[in-house]
C-alpha cells in the first residue's frame, strides 16, 4: 500500500481571487498615498510611500519583515494606528470592496490551510475600525472578480477585458 499523501489538484480559483485582492489593495494604496501626501506635506515621497505601505500591510496582514520596514513600523506606530482608524471615514466608497477583499483573503487562506487566527484578527480589526460591513453578503468569486476589475479599471490600474464580437475575430481566422 502506498503511504504517500495523494496530492490534491491545485485550484486555479485561489490565485485568481488573490489577484482580485491585490487589485483592491493597490486601489487602497493609491488613494491612501494621495490622501497622506496632502495630509503630511512636510514628509518626503519615500516616507509617504512607506507609511502608506505600512497601513495597507497592517490592514491585510502582510507585514514586510525586512528590518528597515520593521523599524519604520515601530517608529510610526501611532500614525499607522491613527490612519487605520480613519480609513472608513476617509474612503467610504472603498468599505464594500475592502470588506469583500478581506473576507476573500480569509477564505483563500482557509483553503490553503494558512493561519486562521491571523484571519480572525484581521476581520476583527477591520470590524473594530468600522471598515467591515457586517451585514454585507460574501460575493460569489465571479462577482468579486468583476468588482475588482471594475475598481482597478476605474482607478486606471488595470485594463478591464473588452468583449469581442464575431466580426472582430474574422480578421484573426483568415
Amino acid at each position: 500500500m502506498d503511504t504517500k499523501k495523494s496530492k490534491i489538484p491545485e485550484s486555479r480559483l485561489i490565485p485568481v481571487l488573490r489577484e482580485g485582492i491585490c487589485v483592491v489593495q493597490m486601489v487602497l494604496f493609491k488613494e491612501l498615498r494621495s490622501l497622506l501626501t496632502r495630509k503630511y506635506p512636510d514628509r518626503d515621497s519615500l516616507s509617504i510611500a512607506m507609511l502608506t505601505g505600512a497601513i495597507t500591510n497592517e490592514l491585510f496582514g502582510t507585514l514586510n519583515l525586512e528590518e528597515k520596514f520593521q523599524d519604520f513600523r515601530r517608529q510610526n506606530r501611532a500614525e499607522i494606528e491613527q490612519e487605520l482608524l480613519g480609513l472608513a471615514q476617509e474612503f467610504p466608497a472603498l468599505t464594500a470592496p475592502l470588506t469583500d477583499a478581506l473576507r476573500m483573503l480569509a477564505l483563500c487562506d482557509l483553503q490553503e490551510e494558512k493561519d486562521s487566527d491571523n484571519n480572525t484578527r484581521l476581520l476583527t480589526q477591520a470590524a473594530d475600525i468600522g471598515l467591515l460591513i457586517p451585514e454585507r453578503e460574501l460575493p460569489l468569486p465571479s462577482t468579486f472578480m468583476a468588482m475588482a476589475r471594475s475598481l482597478g479599471d476605474a482607478h486606471h490600474l488595470i485594463i478591464a477585458p473588452a468583449e469581442t464580437h464575431q466580426d472582430d475575430d474574422q480578421g484573426l481566422i483568415q
